[in-house]
C-alpha cells in the first residue's frame, strides 16, 4: 500500500475537533459502578501447558453486568509471594485469547499477563476463544463493530470495553500483583481498548496501544473502506437513515476522547501505510493524550505496524516506566 494520509509533518500536528457527548462522564461511570457491584473473580484454576518456566490460571472474571468473561494469567514459575507488575493484553478483532502458551513476551520479561478473551470473538483468526456473549442484538452487518450500534447502552463496545476494565479490577484482586503496576497494552482492536482502559481507570501505570482501532472515527470512514470500518459503511448503506445515531454512539467509544481524560505514561504505535487504522486517526488520539507520551512510527509498514521490532520498543520502554522486581 502507498502512503494515502495526511503527510508525517501534519500527522504530528493533527489534533482535530472530535466531539464529545455531554454525558460521557456520567454514562461511564454509570456502566462501571453497575459492573462493579459484582465481585471481580469469579474463578482461577491452575492449568497444565507443559511450560518448565512459566505457571498459568485460567481465570474468569466478571464483565459487563457481571457476565464471565475468560483470560489466561500467567506468571514466572516461583514466583510466588512476589509483586509483580501485571501486563493486562486485549486482543485483536476477531480474535480470542487461544492457547496459554502462544504470548509469552511479558511472563519471559518478568512479568505477570493477563490475556482477555473477547466476549463473542475468537472465530477468525488465532485458536480460538471460550466467552460468549450473551447480550442479543438488532440487526447488525457482519462482524462485531454494528452490533447494537444504534445505541450506546446497546452497543457491543459498550460491553467489550467493560470487560477491559473490570480485568484490570480482576488482577489488582490476586494475590502476589501489584495492583499499582497494572499496564494494558494490544493492538489494532486491543490497542483501542487499551486505550480506553486508560481513559477510564485514572491510576493505571501505563499504557501500550498499537494501530489502535476506534480513534477520530468519523475521520476514519472518509478515508477507508477496510473492515472493521467497512462493516460501518456496509451498515449505513442499508440503514440510510442511521448516520447520526451511529455517530452518536461511536462517540462514547472514540479513542480520542478518552485520551483526552488518560494520565498514565504511554507507547503508541502507528504504521504509515495503515488502512485499516489509518494513521491520522491514531495520531488524533496521540496528539490530544493528556499523559507522558511516546510514539513509534513506521513509514513502510501497514497494520502490522512494527511487529517484532515494535515489541523490543514496548519492552525498553516499560522497563523504564514500570520496571519488574525480576530484572536482572
Amino acid at each position: 500500500m502507498a502512503l494515502f494520509d495526511l503527510p508525517l509533518d501534519q500527522l504530528e500536528r493533527y489534533a482535530p475537533d472530535v466531539a464529545e457527548p455531554a454525558d460521557l462522564d456520567a454514562f461511564w461511570a454509570e456502566t462501571l459502578d453497575e459492573a462493579r457491584t459484582h465481585t471481580p473473580v469469579e474463578r482461577l484454576e491452575p492449568v497444565s501447558t507443559g511450560l518448565a518456566l512459566v505457571e498459568t490460571w485460567d481465570l474468569t472474571f466478571r464483565g459487563f453486568d457481571g457476565q464471565p468473561v475468560r483470560g489466561w494469567f500467567s506468571r514466572p514459575r516461583g514466583t510466588a509471594g512476589t509483586a509483580l507488575p501485571v501486563v493486562v493484553e486485549l486482543v485483536g478483532y476477531g480474535r480470542g485469547r487461544g492457547l496459554p502458551h502462544e504470548r509469552l513476551l511479558w511472563t519471559a520479561a518478568g512479568y505477570a499477563h493477563l490475556l482477555v478473551d473477547s466476549r463473542g470473538q475468537g472465530a477468525q483468526h488465532g485458536n480460538g476463544g471460550d466467552t460468549a456473549d450473551p447480550v442479543g442484538a438488532g440487526p447488525a452487518a457482519p462482524g462485531f463493530v454494528t452490533r447494537g450500534i444504534l445505541d450506546p447502552h446497546t452497543s457491543y463496545y459498550r460491553r467489550l470495553a467493560t470487560d477491559a476494565v473490570r480485568a484490570v479490577d480482576a488482577v489488582r484482586a490476586l494475590d502476589d500483583v501489584d495492583p499499582d503496576g497494572v499496564v494494558t497494552t494490544g493492538n489494532s482492536q486491543g490497542g483501542g481498548m487499551a486505550l480506553v482502559v486508560a481513559g477510564l481507570v485514572p491510576d493505571l501505570a501505563a499504557t501500550m496501544p498499537h494501530v489502535p482501532f476506534l480513534c477520530h472515527v468519523e475521520r476514519a470512514l472518509a478515508i477507508t473502506d477496510a473492515h472493521p470500518y467497512g462493516e460501518i459503511v456496509q451498515f449505513l448503506s442499508v440503514h440510510r437513515d442511521a448516520a447520526d445515531a451511529v455517530r452518536r454512539t461511536l462517540s462514547y467509544l472514540d479513542g480520542v476522547v478518552l485520551a483526552r481524560r488518560a494520565h498514565a505514561p504511554a507507547l503508541f504505535g502507528v504504521g504509515l501505510r495503515d488502512t485499516v487504522c489509518p494513521p491520522s486517526t491514531v495520531f488524533a488520539a496521540y496528539n490530544q493524550y493528556a499523559g507522558p507520551r511516546a510514539i513509534e512510527v513506521y513509514p513502510f509498514n501497514h497494520h502490522e505496524g512494527g511487529d517484532a521490532f515494535h515489541s523490543r520498543r514496548q519492552l525498553e520502554w516499560l522497563a523504564g516506566v514500570v520496571p519488574t522486581p525480576l530484572a536482572g
